[in-house]
């Protein structure tokens, strides 16, 4: 049984589907997916089927299998990851009358499911009349717990609805779940084939233990579940374990009128480490310590847990509702991705899907980290800790590659590189600076001196040593940084890519400020004065590529002088680019996957003039065809800034819609977390016109004219404030903390107790500018949104 699809329903707090589409499965399981950074519990029904593609993941724990070569080469990375659906413990199975509850079968004559983002769990209510003509109405509500970090929660309710009825539970841990790998790879596919061994199993009353380990990786989990059950005189319950299984089983009778109420606890936890004894022990306390809580009280900590967050994180959009809930739903997801990670990568699709096989990339510090320095700063702290914890295999790897100082890996789940694939992988050494850069930012944001001596300076040091070793002084006396991939995966080895030598040149001067902050830690890793002069005259002398003629800034050294590509001819089923057209001709042509000199606006805004930016934005939008979830966030920053605020408003519509409106046609297997820290980052950098050059925060708002108001919160060091923008001004209140020198379209002012109200100035009147044909923004009108809105 199908319902008529009937999508997501439109709302400022939650994110609402009413009916059941059956081939939609695969889609909202993605988007209502929760998690805590630790724990991440894709959104399949609890039946279990039926389903797109079940997962629950543990940030970290992963399988490895073999790289496919066709011909081996010096350098290259030998062992891949990929994340593990570890055991699954949604599933609760009903059975009334013996009849197992399938929304494939029988009708429903009511069904939604809720995630809302104020409660931080997931609802559902089903009215389901069996194939013989039994009603019951089931209601459902989940967690995963922001407090207890490896805890995870389900309350099950079923009610008769037309006479007394026989029910049956099955409340399951299940592991090795058969899954349809997506990959193409066998090696990949082999080790996802049951890859988790079983090692020891118990159950006892009403709680249950299962242990496994990886074959390859090494890696140990628990899980466990432990129950209270409210119900009818008359209940019968039994246990079993079995090495990849444990179910309890409660069976009651239930009159007309009364309920049967399941509560399950969930503990989840691995290491690299700890003996199966341990890890019981830790999923057993979990267990207690939720239990001790109680479900009521896990939904009021969860509650006020996320009060706290939107009190300093909230973003308001009034004129276009449909946007308001999108960019709610993006905040709510990049909290989940990281904000209890606890020392873990925040991978690229947090843990709501499989996708890119839970690796982590810079995507990570470029723009999942931003939002949370600003609204959550441990987790941000927390994510760079994980770096910092990587420090040691990313020196193996610069050696290996005959640098000094440490070589990031472009994707990882353990911190070791694991890209087959080098010129998009190897080469983009930019990740190095991503990861710079955050660091930095997190601690002007936070003045963390703590973590700047402990963790940050070494960070700063070791990139620094990567960029005098990868670059070189040329014969005419500039710092050259040749042979290497910027952010445009459609340009590779390049000579001079500005993004990466500007990021590059920030880190020089950075890391030679903290070394003389912390000479203990300079001292402790031996860097002497000549070695942070090197490096300060390195940035001083960087290359920074400039054509004349056409007076913009090439993307890399000679890019304006290649080839345009040929857009006109070029089918709208031929995009993405990458998968039908040969990479080398991409290489050779002006055309542009993503953001990149673009994005080196947006950061490094610092180091160009107004009139370069606008330049420089329209040459390159004519070449930008966005085949990346990356480029639609960073464009609407800069359109902002130079002045089309209608543009940046589509793509800010776009970022914070990539998902629910699945655009790139792959949410099965997971959010983009970037895409979705795109949509804050456009509304609060680009509407809010917010940046952080070298410690000091400045403003110079403006909004589209589809827009009647915008307002966000953020945190910065130890004051939390609001900036509300309409036509015509800005208002700026301090919420808590003490006074804050900011900057308002360029004059300084202090924030107190009192808000300050300041004009904001027109943009400056310039012709939108083109786009590829075809790859143009979908036009975003407010007016015919609220209207859709009000009609559904």
């Amino acid at each position: 049984m199908e319902n008529r699809r009937r999508g997501y329903e439109c709302a400022p707090w939650e994110l609402r589907w009413r009916g059941l589409a059956v081939s939609e499965l695969h889609r909202t399981e993605s988007t209502f997916a929760l998690s805590n950074g630790h724990i991440g519990m894709r959104g399949t029904l609890e039946e279990g089927e039926p389903r797109g593609l079940p997962g629950t993941y543990l940030n970290g724990f992963y399988e490895s299998h073999g790289l496919p070569y066709a011909e081996a080469g010096y350098g290259y990375p030998e062992a891949g990851q990929t994340v593990v659906n570890v055991t699954d413990g949604k599933i609760i199975r009903l059975l009334v009358q013996d009849e197992p509850l399938d929304m494939r079968y029988g009708e429903a004559g009511h069904h939604e499911r809720v995630l809302d983002f104020r409660a931080g769990t997931l609802r559902r209510t089903t009215d389901w009349t069996s194939p013989t003509g039994r009603t019951v109405r089931v209601r459902t509500e989940r967690l995963v717990s922001f407090t207890q970090r490896a805890v995870a929660a389900i309350r099950y309710e079923v009610e008769p609805l037309d006479g007394d009825l026989q029910l049956v539970v099955q409340s399951d841990l299940l592991a090795n779940e058969p899954i349809e790998t997506q990959t193409g790879d066998p090696r990949v596919a082999a080790a996802l084939e049951a890859p988790l061994v079983a090692e020891y199993g118990v159950a006892e009353e009403l709680r249950a233990v299962l242990v496994h380990h990886t074959a390859r990786s090494g890696l140990r989990m628990a899980a466990a579940m432990d129950h209270e059950i409210v119900a009818p005189d008359g209940l019968r319950t039994g246990i079993t374990a079995e090495d990849d299984l444990a179910r309890l089983t409660v069976a009651v009778d239930v009159p007309l009128g009364e309920r049967l109420c399941i509560t399950k606890f969930l503990g989840y936890g691995w290491s690299a480490q700890r003996s199966a004894p341990a890890l019981r022990a830790q999923v057993d306390a979990a267990l207690a310590g939720a239990q001790q809580t109680g479900w009521h009280g896990l939904l009021a900590e969860q509650r006020a847990f996320l009060d706290q967050f939107w009190a300093s994180a909230d973003v308001e959009i009034d004129g276009d509702p449909e946007l308001q809930q999108a960019v709610r739903f993006a905040l709510f997801h990049v909290l989940q991705a990281g904000v209890r990670g606890e020392s873990r990568a925040i991978p690229g699709k947090g843990l709501t899907g499989p996708g890119y096989d839970g690796h982590a990339f810079w995507d990570t510090e470029a723009f999942v980290l931003p939002p949370l320095t600003y609204t959550v700063p441990p987790a941000a702290r927390d994510a760079l800790r994980w770096r910092h914890s990587t420090l040691d295999k990313a020196r193996d790897r610069a050696r290996q590659l005959g640098l000094r100082g440490a070589a990031f890996p472009w994707r990882s789940i353990n911190g070791a590189e694991c890209s087959a694939y080098w010129p998009a992988g190897t080469a983009a050494f930019h990740v190095n600076a991503a990861i710079a850069d955050a660091v930095v930012r997190y601690v002007n944001a936070t003045r963390d001196t703590e973590f700047e001596a402990r963790y940050g300076t070494e960070i700063l040091l070791e990139t620094a040593r990567l960029w005098c070793s990868l670059g070189h002084h040329d014969k005419h006396g500039g710092f050259r940084i040749d042979g290497v991939t910027g952010p445009d995966e459609y340009s590779a080895v390049v000579d001079n890519n500005v993004y990466t030598n500007l990021m590059a040149r920030r880190n020089l001067r950075e890391a030679a400020n903290a070394c003389e902050r912390h000479q203990d830690v300079a001292e402790a890793y031996g860097v002497d004065d000549t070695e942070i002069a090197g490096w300060r005259e390195a940035a001083d002398k960087m290359a920074v590529p400039y054509d004349a003629l056409l007076r913009v800034h090439p993307q890399a050294e000679s890019f304006t002088r290649h080839a345009e590509w040929d857009f006109a001819n070029t089918p709208p089923h031929h995009y993405p680019l990458l998968l039908n057209y040969p990479y080398f001709d991409l290489y050779r042509r002006q055309v542009v996957k993503q953001a990149d000199l673009v994005l080196a606006l947006h950061v490094c805004g610092d180091s160009f003039t107004p009139e370069e930016k606008a330049r420089d934005f329209a040459y390159y939008e004519a070449r930008t065809v966005r085949d990346s979830s990356l480029s639609a966030g960073t464009q609407a920053v800069v359109a902002a800034e130079v002045g089309h605020l209608d543009l940046a408003y589509d793509y800010l519509a776009e970022a914070a819609l990539t998902d629910l409106h699945d655009l790139h046609s792959n949410v099965r297997n997971g959010l983009h977390m970037a895409s979705l820290a795109g949509a804050w980052i456009a509304t609060v950098a680009g509407f809010g016109g917010m940046r952080d050059h070298g410690g000091k925060l400045t403003f110079a708002p403006r909004i589209p004219s589809e827009l009647d108001r915008i307002a966000f919160r953020m945190c910065f060091r130890d004051t939390s404030f609001e900036v509300e923008v309409r036509p015509g001004e800005a208002r700026y209140t301090l919420l808590s903390g003490p006074p804050l020198e900011l900057a308002h379209h360029g004059s300084r002012f202090t924030l107190g107790a009192e808000p300050v109200t300041l004009p904001v100035p027109p943009p400056p009147a310039l012709p939108r500018p083109a786009q590829p044909p075809g790859r143009a923004p979908a036009r975003r009108r407010a007016m015919e949104v609220r209207r859709r809105v009000r009609t559904a």
